[in-house]
């Protein structure tokens, strides 16, 4: 048998019989830097959903408003069962009522609280709104329309100074004092209105009555330039005084009542595209 000689050729060029090869590259050199992103790789911690979860409503919350802060602790869930578990006093409404599932501006209606009806309340009141508790379910009516006596009957008397053989129920007497007025030419109802509005609220001074469109083009609408809680405080004043005030129907923040439909309360509608057009800069009444 004849054996078999096997060179290798080393990087100085020299052969040596019968070897192994050898790797003559550089060993790979490992820095303190990539052992330590390996360890922080293995070590990071990893929240969790319900941590991410909290760090998203920690988020939102340093987003709001100080006003929206106030409203969103207010309705919070704890602090609606406590309130409404203390409620210890009961009140008469004074007026018929919308009952409203927040005291925000935008709330949605939900129900009807009738003149005369007794009602548990928590104390609480917000945005011109007070806190109701109707069904062992927390709801909320405009400000100012509670009371610790039972009401009597609204009394009706003719009403002299507006010359339109209409009614003027408790409440819409008084004499406008801030200067504002409606012209000649329109109807009894807008002038009772408007003189009803400016002697309550006499901060408020912008009007408008004659315009070419619609009811306002026959002199049968007057606009109430108001916003926000004091509108709906205007509004529902009206709705309780339609009949004194010879109202027809009433537009504010996009919901409509009327004396067709009275049974049904605040009815919302439409997006029609703008504050104006939604009537949430104003209140539109419509007289007979």
């Amino acid at each position: 048998m004849t054996a078999t000689s096997v060179s290798y050729t080393l990087d100085d060029g020299l052969s040596l019989p019968g070897e192994a090869a050898v790797d003559t590259a550089p060993p790979a050199v490992t820095t303190s830097r990539d052992v330590l992103s390996r360890s922080l790789d293995r070590t990071a911690p990893r929240t969790t959903p319900a941590e991410q979860r909290a760090a998203r409503a920690a988020a939102r919350r340093a987003a709001l408003t100080p006003a929206e802060r106030t409203l969103q602790r207010v309705l919070s869930d704890r602090a609606v069962r406590r309130a409404a578990a203390a409620a210890d006093t009961r009140l008469w409404a004074t007026a018929p009522l919308n009952l409203w599932r927040t005291p925000a501006a935008d709330s949605k209606q939900a129900g009807l609280l009738d003149e005369g009806q007794k009602v548990l309340v928590t104390g609480r009141s917000l945005r011109g709104r007070e806190e109701v508790v109707v069904g062992g379910t927390a709801r909320w009516v405009t400000a100012g329309y509670l009371s610790d006596e039972d009401p009597t009957e609204v009394e009706e008397t003719e009403d002299a100074t507006a010359g339109s053989g209409t009614t003027a129920a408790r409440g819409t007497g008084g004499t406008c004092t801030n200067g504002s007025s409606v012209p000649s030419g329109v109807s009894a109802g807008v002038v009772a209105t408007h003189e009803a509005v400016c002697a309550r609220w006499p901060e408020i001074t912008s009007y408008g009555t004659f315009r070419s469109d619609g009811e306002h083009s026959q002199g049968l609408a007057i606009d109430v330039m108001v916003s926000g809680d004091l509108g709906w405080d205007v509004a529902d004043y009206l709705r309780a005084n339609y009949s004194a005030l010879d109202i027809e129907y009433l537009i504010y923040a996009q919901h409509i009542w009327s004396v067709e439909r009275a049974s049904e309360g605040w009815r919302p509608m439409e997006d029609r595209g703008s504050t104006t057009a939604n009537h949430y800069d104003h209140v539109h009444v419509t007289t007979y």
